[in-house]
């Protein structure tokens, strides 16, 4: 694979990138992850907008923006903006990242990346966490926090990997484009998913709760 800025594999529902060497490197800050996910999720916006919501100044996020349309990730929405303010948009749906050898190239990269994508996720949870006595009932009946103690070999847990993508393609996602037609009280929500292995090898005895653990809050 070559250290071009990014593959983009498009299909008829959205874009994804696959991130090669320069992306890896460019994504390996929290900020940016944080900024990318924002636009995904809430469209275009200006930086102005953007700092105010994640909790940093201005000049800071125009900075990120910048670095990240210069990988490619994000680019100027010239429909919005204007001489006095710069709106920014992102350029793929989604983010794929699942090359070993680039790990192994990159592996200061790559877990930074990965750090900061788990660090979004953590500050998603909160956030709802924070905010879950105020839901209407029938939210919080549906919230969820699940985990699974699995023993399984590397290709049963790629094949899982991939079933569970296929049950999350059945249903509706959520972008600015489909939020006008969704059904009569739908409303955002946001599903993690980790598949994380725990090699025996690895794992101190007391960490490992025994087969069919599961632990939910509702």
């Amino acid at each position: 694979m070559s250290d071009t800025p990014e593959r983009v594999e498009r299909s008829a529902e959205e874009s994804a990138v696959v991130l090669e060497a320069r992306g890896l490197r460019a994504l390996a800050h929290p900020l940016r992850v944080q900024l990318v996910g924002v636009l995904r999720k809430h469209g275009p916006s200006t930086a102005t907008r953007l700092a105010e919501r994640l909790g940093v100044n201005s000049g800071t996020a125009s900075y990120h923006l910048r670095r990240l349309g210069a990988a490619g990730f994000v680019e100027e929405d010239a429909e919005r903006g204007n001489a006095r303010e710069r709106w920014w948009r992102s350029v793929h749906r989604t983010t794929e990242f699942s090359n070993p050898e680039l790990t192994d190239r990159e592996p200061e990269a790559a877990l930074t990346y990965l750090q900061s994508v788990a660090a979004t996720y953590t500050l998603r949870t909160q956030r709802t966490l924070n905010e879950i006595q105020t839901l209407p009932r029938a939210w919080r009946g549906a919230f969820d926090m699940s985990d699974w103690s699995l023993r399984l070999t590397p290709e049963e847990a790629v094949s899982l990997r991939r079933e569970l993508r296929d049950v999350v393609a059945r249903y509706r996602r959520d972008d600015p484009d489909t939020a006008a037609s969704a059904p009569e009280g739908a409303q955002r929500v946001g599903l993690i998913a980790h598949i994380l292995p725990e090699p025996d090898a690895l794992a101190a005895p007391e960490d490992n709760a025994g087969p069919g653990t599961t632990t939910e809050a509702s």
